[in-house]
């Protein structure tokens, strides 16, 4: 593969070029809000075979950020990233895309202990403009015959400051509540083979069934750090300490679990 890589030195993004790095990589200098820089750069890597996209904004030190910041956002995380994607699709470039399943929230016919939502659920949660500008860019890139991959939640054996554990950790208190989460050390080494075989479409990336904010700090406790301590508090006062909601839901992996079986037969 020859791969145009956005988003390099993030830390998703960072893992994932070190399992490609057996391809012929072009690290993206141009930045998603620089539509000029981007737009000559693409033209100058129009013979790759793949575009990697893992760039885009969050929010330091959490998505309260993108409250405050909503043209810097909708420049990077919808305008520039479609760029690409039309750039991707009148090429014949595949696209992987690093999005986001923070874009439902339990409800009626999904609470905490039914099923979860599919990749055909439509999106429910737009509390935070960070999700709100994800869910715009998803509805974009899937009809660019995207490879579109929902992370949540990221955790991995380090404790990198993005890591979800080492998050939590630093707040005085947390929610106890279920979610769906992506195990990086899991699932990235998945990414290199579904761009060998050209797949396109949403998929929910993230692990099997839940794990809660409790559960969680409780191994921490046990593994890491015996003196740890720390307090709950409910969804309503932690709502009155933000400036935007949060995403809470289990994702349905089927898809992902069935895809998964299909490249194991086939190799």
């Amino acid at each position: 593969m020859r791969i145009l890589f956005f988003g390099a030195t993030g830390w998703i993004g960072s893992q994932l070029l070190t399992l490609l790095l057996g391809n012929e990589i072009v690290v993206a200098k141009s930045r998603l809000d620089n539509p000029e820089d981007l737009l000559k750069e693409l033209n100058e890597n129009k013979d790759v075979t793949h575009i990697v996209l893992a760039a885009g904004l969050t929010g330091r030190p959490n998505i309260d950020w993108c409250e405050d910041h909503k043209q810097e956002v909708i420049s990077i995380n919808v305008v520039g990233s479609a760029i690409i994607g039309k750039f991707a699709y009148e090429h014949k470039i595949h696209l992987t895309y690093l999005g986001t399943g923070c874009i439902y929230e339990y409800d009626f016919t999904h609470p905490m202990d039914g099923p979860g939502f599919t990749e055909t659920d439509k999106p429910n949660f737009d509390k935070s403009f960070y999700s709100h500008s994800k869910i715009l860019i998803e509805n974009i890139l899937k009809e660019y015959d995207t490879l579109i991959l929902r992370i949540r939640m990221p955790l991995s054996s380090d404790l990198h400051p993005r890591n979800f554990i080492t998050k939590i950790t630093k707040y005085k208190k947390v929610v106890d509540v279920p979610n769906s989460m992506s195990i990086l050390n899991d699932l990235i080494p998945l990414i290199p083979d579904m761009m060998e075989r050209q797949l396109i479409g949403i998929y929910n990336f993230t692990n099997p069934g839940t794990i809660s904010h409790n559960q969680i700090l409780d191994l921490y406790k046990m593994y890491v750090n015996a003196e740890f301590t720390y307090e709950n508090f409910s969804l309503a006062e932690q709502t009155k300490n933000l400036k935007a909601g949060r995403s809470n839901n289990c994702l349905d992996v089927t898809k992902l679990q069935i895809g998964r079986a299909s490249c194991r037969e086939r190799v």
